[in-house]
Order: C-alpha cells, then structure tokens, then sequence
C-alpha cells in the first residue's frame, strides 16, 4: 500500500488523468468497451505498472574505471 503513493511525477498523473477520463466518457455514452479500457489505463498508473515502471528499460551506467572514448570488443563465435 506503501508503493501506491510514492514515487508520483508528472507523467504517472497525466496517464491517470486520461485513463479516468476516458472512464468519464465511457460511462457518459454507455460503451463497456471504453469503461474497461478506461479502467485498465487507470489502474496502471495507480499500480506504477508499465513497461519503464521496472526500471528495466534504463541503459546501464558506464563504468568508471573506463574510459568514455575506449570502445571494447567481444569476439562472438
């Protein structure tokens, strides 16, 4: 429960926004097919659910003990 109200940015409001929005204009035109997209597009954010809320899609830091210009090579077989 903890996890629901942490780490909040701009981004994670605006996805909830439109996923409640279109809820809104789901239940207004009687469409189950926008309330449930709706709804899924709402829990995502509430959940920090996503393909980048692993933190997965990040690239790795470079190390530093190497040089940013030296390039290295590794010979597949």
């Amino acid at each position: 429960m903890k996890n629901l109200f942490r780490n909040w940015n701009i981004m994670r409001i605006f996805r909830l926004v439109l996923g409640l929005a279109i809820v809104g204009q789901g239940i207004r035109n009687m469409d189950w097919t926008l309330i449930i997209i709706g709804g899924l597009l709402t829990l995502m954010p509430v959940f920090n659910y996503g393909c980048c809320s692993t933190g997965r899609c990040n690239l790795p830091m470079p190390n530093k003990k190497q040089k940013p210009d030296e390039v290295r090579f590794e010979e597949v077989k």
